[in-house]
């Protein structure tokens, strides 16, 4: 369609953006007023959330390059634009995974300023010592202080996690490189720090001691990302263009939009923020696509699902936490929730009294990915058989085909490799939540509350209600007689369709077989909310 914004899709530099026509949500406010009012800052943010697009505009804003910010906030607020000399720093430019890879990228850095400024490297492998003379020299010879940005600083230690000694080398190698910051701050015009992780006193920058940490200030919770106002404000035709595509109305293409990218919040007042990689490829595309994850499941996710039982009922219902719990370093954390929350799969939900927040999924791209990636370590890692089991359990429930779809269910989980740790009550739980989970576009709840108690799942299609409860090792009647006894049916009496009929309501005992390690059996039984 004509007339639509031109989306910076996968671009990084905000000279490119800028000199191409490109969109760009202008954040520049922030940056002014970022650089006017502390010298030393860190920000922690999730993947592909703006981080190194935020670094590259402070870039050239230092480089006094007044033309690119024309049409923008910053024209009206900046009256000097002086120019500074800039030390930037990416190292998301590959993976670390041994410490040469590390010390290739630190002398690339420092022989290309030491070119830059006439510098002979005389220090050799010393990183601190040639970072503190590229500094004193940039200063010396411009007569402006420098500038130091660097960009996913915890990108060598994310790469290193299941590796302890490794990362110990390099957390030792960066601290050395890094150490000239504390003790030439006074000529610094300004440092600014980005990464994944919070930021830890007790890793590689132990004596810069003086860093605003932006993480969970209300003031720049907005920095990165694309807030509701800015999507509804500014990007009008491109939902309008989604919607069509879609076949719905432009208030339904908003509603999608929100339920899949939305729902982010980095602090106690902040604004509901979009993932801006995921909304703007919808907005471009005319789909409504697992974006963020379809760029791969990080490397550090699989570790954490690993080594840790991640229960995806909990972060589906959330959970209190204090900001002790989460905002806390991730490479000291006993536990994946700081790790979960500080990468995105995790957001502030909610907040209470006495400093508790709730935790919980952003949206149901980061459910979905989330529950994706769970299922290979409680069923099988052939994502073919995964994949293909789903599908039919799918077609299945949307035939309304519930003797099918269980059937379907018995037999998948016969083909789970045998684990005796992890097979009890609550594992079958968790895996047949993941399937159901899934089977997108059903809803799905667990442990729904009554009047009475908690049913263990339901799962709403278009036409029906189904409400399950299930006993590992008891017997299909005892779980159809608790539904009966505890009401769990109740709360959906009156539920309509589309065309206003009522929803047919299904009450579902299911057996574990704790010894075939599958389902033992099940009853079905349909109509009211009372035996």
């Amino acid at each position: 369609m004509e007339g639509l914004k031109q989306f910076p899709i996968g671009m990084q530099d905000f000279a490119q953006i800028r000199r191409n026509g490109y969109y760009y949500v202008d954040k520049s406010d922030l940056v002014y007023k970022m650089t006017h009012t502390n010298r030393f800052y860190f920000l922690s943010r999730p993947r592909r959330f703006g981080k190194s697009l935020l670094v590259s505009t402070l870039k050239c804003y230092f480089e006094g390059r007044k033309d690119l910010f024309e049409g923008l906030a910053m024209e009206q607020l900046e009256a000097e634009w002086k120019q500074y000399p800039v030390l930037h720093i990416s190292f998301a430019i590959t993976k670390y995974t041994d410490l040469e890879t590390l010390e290739i990228t630190l002398n690339n850095l420092l022989s290309e300023w030491e070119k830059q400024y006439g510098i002979a490297n005389e220090s050799k492998n010393e990183w601190g010592n040639r970072f503190a003379r590229v500094i004193k020299t940039a200063y010396e010879q411009t007569g402006a202080e420098p500038v130091v940005l660097v960009d996913e600083y915890d990108a060598p230690l994310l790469d290193s996690m299941d590796d302890p000694d490794l990362q110990l080398a390099l957390k030792q190698k960066m601290r050395k490189f890094f150490s000239p910051l504390k003790d030439l701050g006074g000529i610094l015009r300004f440092v600014f720090l980005t990464g994944i992780t919070k930021f830890s006193q007790l890793s590689i920058f132990s004596e810069l001691n003086n860093l605003k940490i932006l993480t969970m200030d209300d003031d720049y919770a907005s920095i990165c990302g694309i807030t509701k106002e800015e999507l509804l404000s500014q990007m009008q035709p491109e939902i309008q263009a989604l919607a069509d595509r879609q076949e719905m109305s432009y208030e339904d293409a908003v509603t999608a939009l929100a339920r899949k990218y939305d729902g982010y919040h980095f602090s106690e007042q902040s604004p509901d923020v979009y993932n801006p990689f995921s909304l703007i490829n919808s907005l471009s595309d005319g789909e409504l696509t697992n974006y963020w994850f379809a760029t791969g499941t990080p490397t550090m996710l699989t570790r954490l699902i690993g080594k840790y039982r991640i229960d995806p009922v909990t972060f589906d219902r959330g959970f209190e936490a204090t900001q002790d719990m989460f905002d806390v370093p991730a490479e000291t954390a006993t536990n994946p929730v700081p790790l979960l929350y500080q990468s995105g799969y995790l957001t502030i939900k909610g907040t209470k009294k006495g400093g508790r927040f709730i935790l919980g999924y952003p949206n149901e791209e980061v459910r979905d990915g989330f529950c994706k990636s769970l299922m290979p370590c409680y069923a099988t890692d052939d994502v073919v058989t995964n994949d293909t089991f789903l599908m039919k359990f799918s077609d299945a429930l949307e035939d309304g085909d519930l003797e099918q779809a269980l059937t379907l269910m018995r037999a998948f989980f016969s083909s789970v490799p045998y684990n005796a740790e992890r097979q009890d009550e609550n594992h079958y739980k968790t895996l047949f939540y993941l399937i159901a989970r899934l089977c997108t576009p059903f809803v799905v709840r667990t442990e729904e509350a009554s009047a009475a108690g908690r049913s263990d799942m339901v799962i709403e299609t278009e036409k029906a209600v189904y409400v399950f409860e299930f006993k590992l090792d008891g017997t299909v009647d005892e779980a159809l007689a608790q539904i009966d006894g505890k009401g769990y049916l109740i709360p959906y009496l009156g539920r309509t369709d589309a065309d206003g009929r009522a929803k047919e309501l299904y009450k579902v005992g299911v057996n574990f077989d704790g010894a075939t390690r599958t389902l033992g059996g099940w009853k079905v039984r349909q109509g009211q909310a009372y035996a």
